[in-house]
């Protein structure tokens, strides 16, 4: 049985994925992708993509720390260079631009837009991936299933607005959608800056 604070990080866990991911403000992405396409073909499209998204942030979810051993990186300085990542991908989104992060500006026509842009960088790109990899940072094995649980959950939650992605746009509008991009990158521009500010503290010891 997960306690209040378990919960809590959940909730925390699940509003930097939802922020960084933008499920709602990356439909019309996916609609201009598959444009033309059938409906099994979008199908495939968007679980394949999910799939893909999943595997490579869970990945680095439970190789995290090995990584950073391996790379000689410290947890500080990942938090530090992760937050101005973060910072300038919110920064981004709330100047209405497409981050160059998850831009990409050939694309092939075929169903290996699934991997590349939707997967990567769109769904698991480097700023899914220092979300992932932060929260995981010096957390216990409960802490690291709640965050494959809840990335879980939003990659679920992706499909499903990508399937009806045509019916979410007609019901609210790309002007709201451009709202709760701003929102998101507002929230991803704080989530950075906190992480940035985290880093300080554990280099300097404050």
């Amino acid at each position: 049985m997960m306690t209040a604070s378990l919960w809590t990080f959940a909730l925390t866990v699940f509003t930097g994925f939802f922020a960084i991911m933008n499920p709602i403000a990356n439909t019309p992405v996916f609609m201009g992708l598959v444009e033309g396409r059938s409906e099994e073909a979008k199908k495939r499209i968007a679980w394949k993509a999910c799939i893909t998204a999943f595997l490579i942030v869970v990945v680095f979810v439970l190789l995290g720390k090995y990584i950073f051993e391996l790379f000689g990186i410290t947890i500080p300085a990942f938090k530090l260079a992760g937050g101005i990542l973060l910072f300038y991908v919110g920064f981004e989104m709330l100047q209405s631009k497409k981050s160059t992060i998850h831009s990409q500006e050939d694309v092939d026509q075929d169903e290996g837009i699934a991997i590349s842009p939707l997967a990567i960088p769109i769904m698991a790109g480097p700023g899914t991936i220092v979300t992932a990899m932060n929260y995981t940072a010096n957390n216990t094995f409960v802490h690291v299933g709640i965050i494959i649980a809840v990335f879980f959950v939003l990659v679920a939650l992706t499909y499903v607005t990508f399937l009806f992605s045509g019916k979410i746009v007609k019901l609210i509008g790309t002007n709201l959608i451009t709202v709760i991009g701003k929102i998101m990158g507002l929230i991803i521009a704080i989530i950075g800056t906190d992480m940035a500010i985290e880093g300080i503290k554990i280099a300097f010891k404050l």
